[in-house]
């Protein structure tokens, strides 16, 4: 007979979301967790399966008062009272449950002001935020939008410390981008294990690095095409006028359909995994002769 594995649930929880559950994340007392949905978040012990409490609430009486939703909320790496949670309007609040039960009113918020000259029918939908990442020292916010990566520091509300662009030669795309839905796409963003490179997904099977030191970054392609067991990963570029190399592709020619949307960075080593399509790809950190740190090798496994 064919070997079967199957997953059990060893608790469920039910019975406390009216939408469909965009995040959960486990406190750092190793007791509780938050679920949030586009207009609540619940605190749940994870010993009582049967009901939960209600921390944020953004459900307006009349509906057709709403004007964001949550759109990802996550748990203080170290600080169990706080929590920060982004929404659809670009915001990111930070919230200390010590304050009050129901965090309807936030500790901080963080937002970009926006150049009212450079406003526009999408500036809306583009500055959505739809990952939201501590930092492992706990000191810095990680968030992203449809255009740009941002590093925020806790201490600062008004403006993030480093922007980076992931993809910002789709400024002239957006229109084609909204008739195909794709500007609704959500990416998420990782830190490294010294939060000092972010990773985040873009279109094309291409996913970006950027090292906050040096503000140097990379395009790397992750498909079958071009991920063969212990292969070495090629940067990519993407190019906007005529002029260009063999090996860099036109934005002209990039595949939307193909988009890499979660990615992951183990917590202590340098080892990625970056979920395309239907397949799971597992990059780890190479070695050269003399110790330093070269290209990433490439393991790949289905998803089935």
């Amino acid at each position: 007979m064919d070997l079967l594995v199957e997953a059990t649930p060893r608790r469920v929880f039910a019975n406390a979301h009216a939408y469909h559950i965009n995040s959960i994340s486990v406190n750092s007392d190793c007791e509780t967790y938050l679920s949030a949905d586009d207009l609540r978040i619940n605190l749940w012990h994870l010993n009582i399966t049967d009901r939960s409490f209600n921390i944020v609430d953004l459900k307006p009486e009349n509906m057709e008062d709403l004007s964001e939703v949550i759109t990802v909320a996550e748990f203080h790496p170290h600080h169990c009272h706080l929590l920060a949670f982004s929404s659809s309007t670009g915001t990111t609040r930070l919230c200390d449950m010590r304050a009050r039960a129901l965090c309807d009113q936030h500790a901080k918020l963080f937002e970009e002001a926006v150049d009212p000259s450079r406003r526009s029918f999408f500036s809306e939908i583009v500055s959505s935020v739809s990952d939201v990442k501590f930092s492992h020292s706990g000191r810095y916010l990680l968030t992203r939008d449809y255009l740009t990566v941002k590093v925020w520091d806790l201490n600062m509300e008004n403006k993030p410390m480093e922007t980076y662009q992931v993809h910002d030669y789709l400024r002239t795309k957006l229109c084609s981008l909204y008739e195909s839905d794709c500007i609704f796409d959500k990416f998420e963003c990782a830190w490294n294990g010294t939060d000092s490179v972010i990773m985040t997904g873009a279109y094309n099977n291409y996913f970006r690095m950027f090292d906050r030191a040096s503000r140097r970054d990379v395009t790397l392609e992750a498909s079958r095409e071009v991920c063969k067991r212990r292969a070495v990963l090629q940067p990519r570029r993407v190019c906007v006028g005529k002029k260009r190399k063999d090996t860099d592709v036109s934005v002209d020619s990039l595949d939307f359909r193909k988009k890499i949307l979660h990615t992951a960075w183990h917590p202590k080593e340098n080892i990625i995994a970056i979920a395309a399509s239907n397949n799971l790809y597992i990059f780890q950190d190479r070695l050269t002769p003399n110790g330093h740190h070269n290209t990433p090798e490439i393991q790949s496994a289905p998803l089935k």
